[in-house]
């Protein structure tokens, strides 16, 4: 669909992505891929991260962290050309693979750690190994920009507000004592709820009010003017994306799937939610 018919589409209208800035949305840099359906795989081995990395130098593109994104949007500036990379968990894998690739090709990225999953060691759970304090500190003083993916990787819109609070405050105070200098960007962790207006307006608030001033979700998409600054959304890049699909992921040309990704969501609220008050 994305090669097919949506590329084709926007070429022959002549859309521009001069108000767009494309949000890539990684997790792990590793061979243990293949495992699930394409489109939820969440791990890029090091040779296609690197085969991609290398495609977005040799074409041009400009990598900017997160903050100097939204700063970009604000402003109505030509975002031609403009990408953001974003890594979510904090997988001691970035530090030894991705980080190597990133320097090699001049590239700058945004990790969002979850800070109960960092320690003075490294932690593994679930068969995956996390970065330590010290590991964080050494890539943020290469040009990484760090940022909260909460305490305990929880699913938010399950939690009482109290503990959504705890959760963002917690996050962001571990944090900056660790870095010593603020942190000013949230990473939503699992399925963005956006079809829960009260329980969004309710998140907005609390990150607001914590300290936070943008954040990025699972939505999929490009960021523009129209997009909240706590709710961006990103887009999904993994294993399966040969050069093609990914050149066309970074034009909007995979931005569609936002419709059906976003019916499917408000479906499945609609059927919890019957099932919950019977």
């Amino acid at each position: 669909m994305t090669l097919n018919l949506a590329q084709p589409v926007r070429r022959v209208i002549g859309c521009s992505n001069a108000s767009r800035i494309p949000v890539l949305m990684y997790h792990g840099i590793n061979d243990i891929t293949g495992v699930t359906h394409p489109y939820f795989e969440t791990n890029t081995s090091p040779t296609i991260f690197a085969r991609q990395m290398r495609h977005l130098r040799e074409h041009g593109y400009r990598t900017i962290d997160l903050k100097a994104a939204v700063q970009m949007i604000n402003s109505g500036a030509n975002l031609q050309g403009v990408v953001v990379i974003t890594f979510d968990d904090g997988f001691r894998d970035f530090y030894t693979h991705a980080i190597p690739i990133l320097q090699e090709h001049q590239l700058t990225a945004t990790m969002f750690v979850v800070s109960g999953f960092i320690g003075s060691a490294s932690t593994r759970l679930a068969a995956k190994d996390f970065m330590t304090w010290s590991e964080v500190r050494e890539i943020e003083s290469l040009g990484i920009e760090i940022g909260s993916h909460t305490v305990s990787h929880s699913h938010l819109n399950n939690l009482h507000l109290r503990d959504v609070g705890r959760e963002l405050k917690g996050s962001k105070q571990t944090i900056e004592d660790k870095l010593g200098r603020p942190v000013n960007s949230f990473s939503y962790p699992y399925a963005f709820p956006e079809h829960e207006s009260i329980f969004l307006e309710q998140l907005r608030q609390c990150l607001e009010s914590t300290g936070y001033e943008y954040g990025v979700t699972t939505v999929l998409g490009g960021a523009n003017q129209t997009n909240d600054r706590y709710f961006l959304p990103r887009i999904p890049i993994n294993e399966h994306d040969d050069i093609r699909l990914f050149e066309a992921k970074l034009k909007g040309e995979y931005d569609w799937l936002h419709l059906p990704q976003s019916l499917y969501k408000f479906m499945r609220s609609c059927y919890i939610n019957r099932t919950c008050y019977k």
